[in-house]
């Protein structure tokens, strides 16, 4: 009775498994096709986010903007970079100007933020000037410069201590500076600049900054260890704001900016010694104290006069 009776057990034994492998066969194939249903879901969610993205037909967003966005953002352009295949999903965020960009005037990164002072030496290319008293000086101020009275007098008369400020003007009216003005340093009463008698004049420009307004009243003034005694061209040295703002190469073409010399009047007791002489714009809030940038705002050169 016992084989019989572990015979028939072993028989539902084998039942219940088949059943089981039954069951778990159903099981997995119906997980095997919910997890394809999952992915096929995916990848059509995929295809219409990325669809979405080009032109959302619930929104009306074309590239994520609507009709008005886009007009607007004539007044706020921005650079979208295209997507690319290796990362077609990668986001883009941009910053809107305040104005178009223009080849006339470069963005705010491209501008230096504070302007330099430059030295227009004589036929020199360090600030380290050593002559003889009776040395012909020739300056970039020749009548081909712009600086000439009688290109000068083509410009407009502007309010002295007054910005000109003509952002709205298509045409950009330009401030007049004659050469005149830097008196026995403008080379007309003579050629040489001062450099024949040992008197010699040093001409110094504040670089260009597109739409610089400095504020107060600056002027250059210069400094030195000894007792020499120097002579400002115009006097003390004015930078007058009437030739403020800038508006860039393009907008602003004939534009000059103000000179200021400064001669240096040599004794018999000053030759033979070199001189060191910094020069600084003073009177605004415009740096030149910066250590890490020696011409921001100054400049510093070395003479000696040697009879």
């Amino acid at each position: 009775m016992l084989p019989c009776q572990v015979s028939l057990k072993g028989e539902k034994d084998v039942k219940k498994l088949d059943i089981l492998n039954t069951v778990s066969g159903n099981s997995s194939s119906s997980e095997t096709k919910a997890n394809e249903a999952k992915r096929e879901k995916k990848e059509e969610e995929k295809q219409d986010s990325w669809k979405d993205c080009i032109y959302n037909p619930r929104t009306g967003e074309f590239l994520g903007r609507t009709a008005g966005s886009w007009g607007k953002r004539r007044m706020f352009p921005c650079h979208i970079p295209p997507p690319t295949s290796a990362s077609p999903k990668t986001s883009s965020s941009c910053s809107p100007h305040p104005t178009p960009p223009s080849d006339a005037v470069p963005s705010p990164p491209q501008r230096p933020l504070q302007p330099g002072l430059k030295m227009i030496s004589p036929n020199c290319r360090t600030c380290r000037l050593c002559f003889c008293s009776d040395i012909q000086a020739s300056f970039c101020l020749s009548s081909s410069s712009g600086y000439n009275d009688s290109i000068q007098e083509r410009n407009d008369l502007c309010m002295v201590g007054e910005y000109t400020t003509q952002d709205n003007e298509p045409v950009k009216k330009v401030c007049q500076f004659k050469r005149s003005t830097l008196r026995q340093c403008s080379g007309l009463p003579d050629p040489s600049f001062g450099f024949k008698e040992g008197k010699p004049c040093i001409i110094i420009k504040l670089n260009r900054v597109i739409g610089l307004k400095p504020e107060g009243d600056p002027y250059i003034n210069c400094t030195r260890a000894t007792s020499l005694q120097m002579q400002y061209f115009p006097s003390e040295g004015r930078l007058d704001k009437m030739f403020f703002p800038y508006y860039g190469k393009k907008s602003h073409p004939d534009y000059v900016q103000p000179l200021v010399a400064v001669k240096l009047l040599f004794t018999k007791e000053d030759y033979n010694i070199e001189q060191t002489v910094e020069c600084k714009v003073e009177g605004s809030n415009l740096r030149n104290d910066d250590e890490r940038d020696k011409f921001l705002g100054r400049v510093t050169f070395r003479v000696k006069v040697s009879e």
